[in-house]
C-alpha cells in the first residue's frame, strides 16, 4: 500500500533526523549557558508542537545555533529562570504576525542582512568554542574573547584539544563516506567516537552536567513576568521573534527547493514556531527556530510527510525520558566541536568573494553586519545592517542623469530619473559651475521624482538667479525651471 510505503520512509527518515538533532540540541543548550536538557525539551516540542502544523511539510524545528549568542546574552542579563517569560512573549509576538498575514514580508529581508547575520553568529560562535574546545573558561564579551585567543595556546588542555578537533575532523569528514555508512550523521558518530575515546583513555576532561528533565524544565513563576519592564528585555523579546521567524522562512524557502512536495505557507508556518516558542517559554526552554540542517537531513533521509518530524519529537523525547544521564558521560569538547563545524558551515567564505564580483555593494553589508554583529550584539547587528541595506537600496533607486544642451543662445540643463537629496550635492555642483552671463533653463521634464529638498534648492538657486541678474542690469543671465508641475 502506499501509505504503508510512506510511514517507513517517514519512520526511517525520523530516526535519522532525531540522531542528527540530539548533540545539537545538547551542545546549542550547552553553549547557551543554560542545562543540556532543555535543548532537547526545545527539540520535543519542534516536533510534537510545531510538527503537527501545516505551515511546511518537511522542515524540522528546534534550537538553533543562530540564536546562541542572544540567548547567551539574555541568560546573562536577566537570568535562566526568566529566559521562559522572555521565549513566551516571542512565541506570542509570532503568533500575532502570523494571525496579521506578515509572514510573507519577511521574504522582504535582504539576503545580504540575513547572510552577514549568519555570519556574525557563526564568528561568535567560533570564537566562544574555540575556549570550550580547549577547556578554558571563556571572557565575557565577544571583543575580549577574540583578543584572549592569542594566549590561549599557553592555557589550553590539550586532552580536550585533540577531542574536540577530532570531533570537528570526523564530523567534517563524514561527508566523504559512502552513502550506505553516511545513513548514521557525522554529528553523532564524532560525539560517540569522543566520549569513548575519553572513556577508554580515562580523560580528566570536563563532562556535561545533567540534572535531568524533570529538574531542568520549571515553568515561569508570576514573579519573573516584572523583567518585560525592562527596555532591554523587550528588545530581547523582538529580537528573538524577528530573528527566529527570518531565519524560520528562510530555511523554509531553501527546503522548498529541495523537494517536489506542498510549497510552505509562510503565514501558517509563522504561527506554528509562534506556538511551538509559546510552549517552549512555558516550559522555560530554548526558543526554536526552523533548522536547515535538520530539515536537510529529513529531506534527504526521504520523508513524504510532515509526520517524520513529528516522530523525531517522538524519539527525542523517548531518549530525554529513558535515557536522561547519558548526556553526563560526553565531554563538552565533543559538543564544542560539532558546534564549531556549524558555526564555520555559517560562514559564507566562497559566497563572499562570488558576491563581490556581481554585487559589490550586497557584499559590504554583509561584512558590515557581520562585524555589528560581532563589535556589538546581534539585535544592534543586525539593525545595523537593515540601515545599511535601506540606504544601499535608496542610493541605487536615486539614480540621476544631468546634461547641458545649447539650445540657440540658452544654455539648457537636462535633469533626467530621481532628484533626490541624496544626489542634491551633484545637482548643486552643475547650478553652482553654469556661467553667469548666460541664459539658463532647467528642464525637469524627464524627472520622475522630485523631493522637497531638491524643488527648495532650485527654487533657492532660481531666486539667487534672478537677483543677481537684476543687480547686474542685464537679463542675459536669467535662469529658469521648467517640467516642475
Amino acid at each position: 500500500m502506499p501509505g504503508d510505503g510512506t510511514f517507513r520512509a517517514d519512520l526511517g527518515a525520523s530516526v535519522v533526523v532525531a540522531l542528527v538533532a540530539l548533540p545539537l540540541c545538547a551542545g546549542v543548550a550547552v553553549a547557551s549557558g543554560v542545562p543540556a536538557e532543555l535543548g532537547i525539551v526545545t527539540g520535543v516540542v519542534g516536533g510534537l508542537v510545531t510538527g503537527w502544523f501545516r505551515g511546511s511539510s518537511l522542515q524540522v524545528s528546534g534550537p538553533a545555533a543562530g540564536l546562541t549568542v542572544l540567548v547567551y546574552e539574555a541568560v546573562r542579563a536577566y537570568g535562566v529562570a526568566a529566559l521562559g517569560v522572555l521565549v513566551l512573549a516571542a512565541g506570542l509576538l509570532q503568533l500575532c504576525m502570523g494571525a496579521l498575514r506578515l509572514g510573507r514580508w519577511f521574504r522582504a529581508v535582504s539576503v545580504a542582512v540575513v547572510q552577514g547575520m549568519l555570519a556574525g553568529i557563526g564568528l561568535v560562535l567560533i570564537t566562544g568554542q574555540l575556549y570550550a574546545a580547549a577547556g578554558v573558561e571563556a571572557p565575557g564579551p565577544t571583543l575580549e574573547k577574540f583578543g584572549g585567543l592569542v594566549r590561549l595556546a599557553a592555557q589550553a588542555d590539550w586532552a580536550a584539544v585533540a577531542l574536540g578537533a577530532a570531533t570537528v575532523l570526523v564530523t567534517a569528514g563524514w561527508r566523504r563516506m559512502p552513502d550506505a555508512v553516511r545513513v548514521v550523521p557525522g554529528a553523532l558518530v564524532a560525539v560517540v567516537a569522543a566520549t569513548g575515546a575519553a572513556a577508554l583513555l580515562r580523560l580528566p576532561v570536563a563532562r556535561i552536567e545533567v540534572r535531568g528533565v524533570l529538574d531542568a524544565v520549571a515553568a515561569p513563576g508570576w514573579g519573573e513576568f516584572a523583567v518585560l519592564g525592562s527596555a532591554g528585555a523587550v528588545g530581547t523579546v523582538i529580537a528573538f521573534a524577528l530573528i527566529a521567524s527570518a531565519e524560520t522562512l528562510f530555511s523554509a524557502a531553501a527546503v522548498d527547493r529541495m523537494h517536489d512536495g506542498p510549497r510552505t505557507d509562510y503565514d501558517r508556518e509563522l504561527i506554528a514556531q509562534g506556538a511551538g516558542n509559546a510552549v517552549c517559554g512555558l516550559l522555560g526552554a530554548l526558543p526554536m527556530t526552523a533548522v536547515i540542517v535538520r530539515s536537510a537531513a529529513n529531506v534527504e533521509a526521504g520523508a513524504r510527510t510532515r509526520a517524520a518530524r513529528v516522530l523525531h519529537g517522538v524519539w527525542l523525547l523517548l531518549f530525554a525520558v529513558l535515557l536522561p544521564h547519558a548526556l553526563a558521560v560526553v565531554p563538552l569538547a565533543a559538543l564544542a566541536g560539532v558546534l564549531l563545524h556549524a558555526g564555520w558551515k555559517l560562514l559564507p567564505v566562497r559566497g563572499v568573494a562570488a558576491l563581490w564580483r556581481s554585487h559589490p555593494g550586497e557584499a559590504v553589508v554583509l561584512v558590515a553586519t557581520a562585524g555589528a554583529v560581532v563589535a556589538t550584539n546581534l539585535f544592534e547587528g543586525v539593525l545595523v545592517g537593515l540601515a545599511l541595506a535601506v540606504a544601499k537600496a535608496a542610493w541605487e533607486t536615486s539614480s540621476m542623469q544631468v546634461e547641458e544642451v545649447w539650445e540657440g543662445e540658452v544654455l539648457c540643463v537636462r535633469v533626467a530619473g530621481n532628484a533626490s537629496f541624496l544626489r542634491l550635492p551633484r545637482l548643486l555642483d552643475v547650478l553652482d559651475a553654469l556661467p553667469g552671463d548666460q541664459p539658463v533653463r532647467v528642464d525637469l521634464t524627464g524627472v520622475r521624482h522630485l523631493d522637497h529638498a531638491c524643488m527648495a534648492a532650485l527654487d533657492g538657486w532660481q531666486a539667487q538667479r534672478a537677483a543677481a541678474t537684476a543687480a547686474a542690469g542685464s537679463g542675459h543671465g536669467h535662469g529658469s525651471v521648467t517640467g516642475t508641475g
